[in-house]
């Protein structure tokens, strides 16, 4: 009892919670991790931790292709994803598959200074900024200088393809620029402004008198903004859509005739990640009430709002989200409070399928919207999210 009091006192010295979701914490709130201190695994979750990792990472590894590309090689990004999962490791198959998958994203890479691969006929052409973010993002995370100057020409490509013009998509990020219609939405703005954000120290080695690349960060701010449902929205108020033209999540619509763009966990998370990565401050009501629709909404049995569509998506943006957050605890129902890292990694490690062909592990998801009945995709996912729980 008196260890749960000292833990809520100083959750709400530190917590930028509003004061509603404080006034439902009681003097009977325990945390569900006991194991081991506030956002740290206990010894024995750890291990299990890392040895889910260590089966993905086996099972990824024999799945690699002939080229050194995992899964649609049209598209570098589903490689990068295995790249940096692989970077953060020291699996004993990284020596082996790391170069023969750097070769291929290097392979991947435009005069233009994007890294994709054109696909004719395609809506959104070969999802150049998509592709581009996240393998710059993934170039960088190997700490090999051999690639600055491929990182710097994807730097200068990205912030060309930030959208500017007098409409609703001004300051965000689309799938194509080339495609020549204003089109941006919240996730590839998120790719846009991680990648941006997480290799802006790669400038400083660029070679004199040759122009430094970046975005405008307060229109990018004002566009994730734009994405954010407004405090007069009853229970969508905080959370994020993927756009206004297709929300993803369908809309609702009060007793007024308003329509609302429903919000829903895997854009909240990224509207949220989005917001910090623009360097707009914790205390801001954007990102407070942000993290205060996720905590109104905490589950890991689903993607809120979306059900098992972007399952595996929402769990490695909630991670990457709470972890730049800087919060180790999410109030939920009944006063609990969620030590988020031990909850999220529990259920991961439990959901792992192994493959007995090679004693490797994978995640799936059996509802295939957004390519994740794709097992390489979802099994990256996961490493990612599970390497941030450690």
């Amino acid at each position: 009892m008196q260890h749960s009091v000292v833990l809520i006192a100083a959750f709400a010295l530190f917590s930028p919670l509003s004061p509603i979701l404080l006034n439902g914490l009681s003097a009977e709130a325990t945390v569900t991790a006991k194991a081991a201190p506030t956002g740290q695994l206990g010894v024995s979750l750890r291990n299990e931790v890392n040895a889910a990792i260590d089966r993905g990472l086996t099972w990824l590894a024999s799945k690699q292709r002939e080229d050194g590309a995992w899964s649609n090689n049209q598209y570098p990004a589903l490689t990068a994803l295995v790249i940096e999962s692989f970077a953060a490791s020291d699996h004993p198959a990284k020596a082996k598959v790391l170069p023969r998958a750097l070769t291929f994203i290097a392979s991947c890479v435009q005069p233009d200074g994007g890294i994709y691969k054109d696909v004719p006929g395609r809506k959104g052409g070969g999802l150049s900024n998509y592709n581009t973010a996240i393998c710059m993002t993934a170039l960088h995370a190997t700490g090999d200088g051999d690639f600055l100057p491929i990182i710097r020409n994807a730097r200068t490509f990205v912030a060309n393809g930030q959208h500017f013009g007098d409409d609703e998509y001004t300051g965000g990020f689309g799938y194509d620029k080339s495609t020549g219609r204003a089109y941006t939405d919240l996730l590839n703005t998120l790719y846009a402004v991680q990648a941006m954000r997480l290799t802006q120290a790669v400038e400083e080695s660029r070679p004199k008198g040759e122009q430094r690349a970046d975005i405008d960060w307060g229109e990018a701010a004002t566009y994730i903004s734009k994405m954010q449902n407004p405090s007069d929205t009853g229970d969508d108020a905080g959370g994020f859509f993927y756009n206004p033209t297709d929300p993803k999540a369908g809309t609702t619509t009060n007793a007024a005739g308003t329509v609302t763009f429903r919000s829903y966990g895997s854009m909240t998370y990224s509207g949220l990640l989005a917001l910090i990565y623009a360097d707009v401050s914790r205390d801001d009501p954007r990102v407070r009430s942000a993290f205060d629709w996720c905590a109104r909404h905490w589950s890991l049995e689903e993607n809120p709002g979306m059900g098992a569509q972007g399952l595996f998506f929402f769990y490695n943006v909630l991670t990457r989200s709470l972890d730049a957050y800087g919060q180790d605890l999410v109030p939920a129902e009944a006063g609990t409070l969620i030590d988020w890292r031990s909850a999220l990694a529990q259920r991961l490690v439990s959901n792992q399928k192994v493959d007995p062909d090679t004693g490797g592990g994978y995640w799936i998801n059996d509802t295939g919207r957004f390519w994740e009945n794709d097992p390489i995709l979802a099994t990256a996912y996961t490493i990612l999210a599970l390497q941030l729980t450690l």
